[in-house]
């Protein structure tokens, strides 16, 4: 997309502020939906945090890190002995995005 300017174009510049802040915020490199982890951030979660992993929108990814290339899915409705789900790792290309 471009917006004219006086001395030329500006090629994908956005058009109005709230375009800008969405696409220059970007979602953490790791953020998990346990609250007792460190890496947990209840804000975003709570705006919403898509995740494809290897080309597919998963919605059920309990952590993810995407500069290790990871991601925590949850299996079915298992739970462990504390009642958390339980989780396995896989490994692949992670591609975090708010929705």
């Amino acid at each position: 997309m471009f917006r004219l300017r006086k001395q030329g174009f500006l090629k994908d510049a956005p058009m109005n502020d709230e375009k800008a802040e969405t696409s220059t915020a970007a979602p953490p490199d790791r953020l998990s939906t346990n609250p007792a982890s460190p890496f947990h951030n209840a804000e975003l979660l709570e705006r919403g945090v898509g995740v494809k992993f290897n080309g597919v929108d998963r919605n059920n990814v309990e952590e993810y890190c995407v500069s290790e290339g990871w991601v925590r899915l949850a299996v079915g409705k298992t739970v462990d002995r504390h009642g958390k789900a339980m989780t396995v790792k896989y490994k692949g290309k992670v591609e975090p995005y708010l929705r």
